[in-house]
């Protein structure tokens, strides 16, 4: 598809436009670009990789430029065209970038490369909205999908997305994705035949949601990842006290040739806030198939879940046991964060149970209107040698200006 986007674009816009009569059409087509508005982000982060293994410490300092313009609205349609650059800086490139590059160092995984971010056509009215292109698209708390945009090059979708809204409380989104552009710049994207079904429904207690992904790359092969779940999470006021909730299950059933297995999922976190300081304990399970075949989220914001090191973006295949605690308070007109996660293996082995733990602070301040800072720091210590990962230390530290 990402070579026939931008053909498939114009042509929708173009037959919109064209029910009309040509000088009715091309004065309105005329005014949607004119009223339309232009935007960008510029984020520039150093990051720095100390692992306990012969890799060399790696540091990369790189600058993220996204680019777009949204077109005013005409009978419901509009549009985006958004382009993204990432470029090192100051020749600070001393990183493997999963491209082949500087291999004998610790991986950072933000390649240089310059490519159309999002570009898509959307209509809209009252109970649907519908986008048809290359797009950011989330879900909840993207545990499942995201956009990555953590990384300098996120995660986008080629597909169509439509979201309906039946009654007032009830939202219905299902989406088909023919490639999924991923962060490593174009390299790694993949063809695919996904299907996203995710159903939404608000309660006074919180969002009761229904989900089924149905993931399959388009290589000629054999392949299906098959996940459904239930999700409830909200929160509540005691007083001076507000509780939040969050219960999650999923089950997966995954196909690759003539291998087949299946693995459950399951999310509990419940905290208070006080005072403007939060705290709270979370526990996640991702499932194994008797060792063999750990559960797995590919479409996911992996770096947001199981520690900030990323050393479980895949589940090993004796799953991952991870139990969370959460502080985060304002402190200096910014905000800190503190977790602590403690893992281990779903099904333990004579040579693997204790999968380590790892501490992750933040903390971030915005200087002005359109600026922020932060600053960032992940420590992993590793368990078990059996499972295949080492002690890894991670800072960051960025700026970023939006307009």
């Amino acid at each position: 598809m990402k070579n026939r986007l931008l053909g498939v674009l114009s042509i929708t816009t173009l037959t919109a436009f064209a029910a009309q009569s040509p000088a009715v059409a091309g004065e309105a087509f005329t005014e949607a670009l004119a009223n339309g508005k232009a935007y960008g982000d510029i984020r520039l982060r150093y990051e720095m990789v100390e692992q306990d293994n012969t890799k060399k410490d790696a540091d990369g300092l790189t600058i993220r430029t996204r680019l777009g313009y949204e077109t005013g609205e005409h009978e419901g349609f509009s549009g985006v065209l958004e382009f993204e650059d990432v470029r090192v800086v100051a020749g600070i490139d001393d990183y493997n970038n999963k491209l082949g590059f500087h291999t004998q160092y610790s991986v950072i995984a933000d390649p240089e490369t310059t490519e159309l971010d999002q570009g898509f056509i959307r209509y809209k009215s009252d109970a649907f909205n519908a986008k048809f292109g290359r797009q950011v698209l989330t879900l909840d708390n993207h545990r499942f999908v995201g956009h990555v945009g953590w990384r300098q090059d996120r995660q986008t979708f080629d597909g169509l997305r439509v979201d309906v809204k039946p009654m007032d409380d009830l939202t219905i989104m299902y989406a088909y994705l023919d490639e999924r552009n991923r962060i490593f710049a174009e390299k790694f994207d993949f063809d695919s035949k996904d299907h996203l079904l995710n159903a939404a429904y608000k309660t006074p207690l919180g969002t009761v949601t229904g989900y089924s992904y149905m993931l399959e790359i388009d290589e000629g092969t054999d392949n299906s990842l098959d996940t459904i779940g239930l999700r409830f999470n909200g929160s509540t006021d005691l007083n001076d006290i507000k509780v939040v909730y969050t219960a999650e299950f999923a089950t997966q059933e995954a196909e690759s040739g003539a291998n087949e297995a299946d693995a459950d999922y399951l999310f509990l976190e419940g905290g208070v806030v006080i005072h403007g300081i939060t705290a709270k304990l979370g526990y996640e399970v991702l499932g194994s198939d008797n060792g063999m075949y750990g559960f797995g989220t590919p479409l996911a914001t992996g770096h947001k879940f199981n520690g900030w090191a990323d050393i479980f973006l895949n589940t090993p295949d004796e799953g991952l046991e991870d139990l969370m605690v959460t502080v985060s308070a304002k402190v200096g007109g910014g905000k800190f964060t503190a977790v602590y996660h403690d893992f281990s293996a779903d099904e333990s082995t004579t040579t693997i149970d204790d999968l380590g733990s790892e501490i992750n602070l933040l903390y971030t301040r915005k200087l002005c209107e359109n600026y922020n800072a932060g600053i960032k720091y992940a420590a992993y210590s590793a368990g078990d040698v059996g499972a295949g990962i080492v002690d890894t230390d991670k800072l960051w530290i960025w700026t970023s200006v939006s307009f």
